[in-house]
């Protein structure tokens, strides 16, 4: 089975600091096939039809800390899963000088439209949806500093996410597709 691990807080800001080549090499030695790795905040597609998600994920949490002695947090989402998250996201939305928008990958025990309660959400410059496994999330760039999401650091909800933009979604979309071709 085809899944993409999502790692919490790696290779930012100067912190928690991992090799990709060296991560490839920690999966495979953890026993997932065909291992690629998409940029460095830890976005790792991967096969494997040993373990169930939950295996995987403190596997490779495991592996983590074994090989690079960081306790990091990953995110497990099949081939499917990811893709039918994906396939919510508005192709209209881009990460680029006008338009920021960001997937933030929740955390299953969090993982429930109620999460939307607990956001702080500006209704007059947020555009945020609840999808199964994620939210979706877009500001103007002109009114990032009155979005709710400014608020969203440090708070409880911000340590059980991990955040990619929809550019690098959009990617490992990609790369799952080139993954399930061959």
């Amino acid at each position: 089975m085809l899944y993409v691990a999502l790692l919490r807080g790696i290779n930012v800001g100067g912190k928690n600091k991992i090799d990709m080549k060296l991560l490839k090499t920690a999966f495979e030695e953890a026993g997932m096939e065909n291992v690629v790795t998409y940029i460095h905040t830890g976005n790792i597609i991967f096969t494997t039809d040993e373990h169930s998600k939950m295996q995987l994920s403190h596997m490779l949490e495991e592996a983590i800390q074994t090989n690079f002695g960081l306790s990091i947090k990953v995110v497990i989402r099949s081939d499917e899963e990811f893709t039918q998250m994906m396939s919510s996201l508005p192709a209209s939305w881009s990460n680029d000088q006008q338009m920021k928008s960001d997937v933030l990958f929740l955390w299953d025990e969090i993982d429930d439209e109620s999460v939307l309660d607990r956001l702080v959400i500006n209704p007059e410059v947020d555009t945020v949806k609840y999808v199964s496994g994620a939210i979706l999330w877009s500001v103007d760039r002109n009114h990032v500093t009155k979005s709710g999401m400014m608020k969203l650091m440090g708070t409880k909800i911000y340590q059980q996410v991990t955040i990619r933009n929809v550019n690098t979604t959009r990617k490992i979309v990609e790369l799952l597709q080139a993954g399930r071709e061959g």
